[in-house]
């Protein structure tokens, strides 16, 4: 008999994979009636059997309605490679209520594992803030993406509290460790303390490498755009609270409103311009604005690249 924590990490887990499928479905479903077209979303699951090789994996329910024999495909034979790196620092704890950029970038991994099981993709995770808390290997079968799932069930029932990102040391780290061509797919709000010209620099030396070992980077930059990038806050004083180093601030929103949006917006306008020059798909990612344009960023690339 299970025990009643491993009950409830099954119901949880199964609550994961029963969200990433109605998300997947329901996008596929969307596209299916759209007048967009251009997109394959089903892959085929068999090949046909060659003589002489194993019988082991014919499927005979399959044989038994075509007089065919078809041999399943497993993850030798996948097409594609990604890995999914998400940030964990406390900074994607925002916001306090509601649904945060952590919890919204988990169920957007968890559907993208989805889709990938689906499409025979082989996929990893790679879970980080200032270093690598875990980096599992590419697999495409289904106790690989439960394995994940429960992965993703620590890093959203776990929040880190004080918890910086070094995004930059992680990608270097990331490119060394992996070494087939692969769709390195990054999961951030892209916010460090301080963040100068310099450290923009080293990041995309970084993604640099990674480029340089053949992978193609898809950055999905998240956030909650009315707070974070709007600045959209009651017309009182407030007290901020920096979540990765605990500073404190007690300011009326309108006197620093200008200046905040005017350094942020050229931060972000920088960020574009060199994931541009280096040919780097940089999506933003709202929390508010659910998961297809998400999906749709994938099928995008993985065409591209198949």
């Amino acid at each position: 008999m299970p025990s009643l924590q491993e009950e409830q990490d099954i119901r949880h887990l199964a609550n994961l994979e029963l969200l990433a499928r109605q998300v997947v479905e329901g996008f596929i479903t969307g596209l299916h009636q759209s007048p967009f077209h251009g997109f394959s979303v089903e892959f085929a699951e068999h090949r046909l059997y060659n003589n002489g090789e194993s019988v082991k994996n014919i499927d005979w329910k399959l044989f038994a309605r075509t007089d065919k024999l078809f041999v399943k495909q497993f993850e030798e034979e996948t097409n594609l490679r990604c890995y999914l790196l998400l940030d964990t620092s406390s900074s994607m704890n925002f916001p306090e209520k509601g649904l945060n950029k952590l919890q919204f970038s988990v169920y957007a991994v968890a559907s993208l594992m989805y889709l990938f099981k689906r499409q025979r993709d082989a996929f990893g995770l790679c879970l980080f803030s200032d270093k690598i808390d875990m980096l599992s290997r590419a697999r495409s079968t289904s106790s690989h993406m439960f394995h994940l799932y429960a992965e993703l069930e620590k890093a959203y029932n776990q929040p880190k509290t004080n918890a910086t990102t070094n995004i930059t040391d992680v990608l270097h780290h990331v490119a060394e460790e992996i070494h087939t061509r692969s769709m390195i797919i990054i999961f951030s709000d892209m916010l460090e303390n301080n963040y100068t010209e310099e450290k923009l620099n080293a990041l995309f030396a970084a993604i640099q490498h990674l480029k340089y070992n053949k992978h193609e980077v898809v950055i999905f930059n998240v956030n909650d755009r009315k707070k974070e990038v709007d600045f959209d806050f009651d017309n009182r004083p407030h007290h901020f609270v920096d979540i990765e180093s605990g500073e404190e601030l007690k300011i009326h929103p309108g006197k620093i409103r200008d200046a905040y949006k005017a350094n942020l917006d050229n931060y972000r306008h920088q960020l574009e311009l060199k994931c541009a020059q280096y040919h780097i798909d940089l999506v933003d990612a709202n929390i508010h604005d659910g998961y297809n344009n998400i999906l749709k960023a994938y099928l995008v690339k993985r065409n591209s690249m198949v």
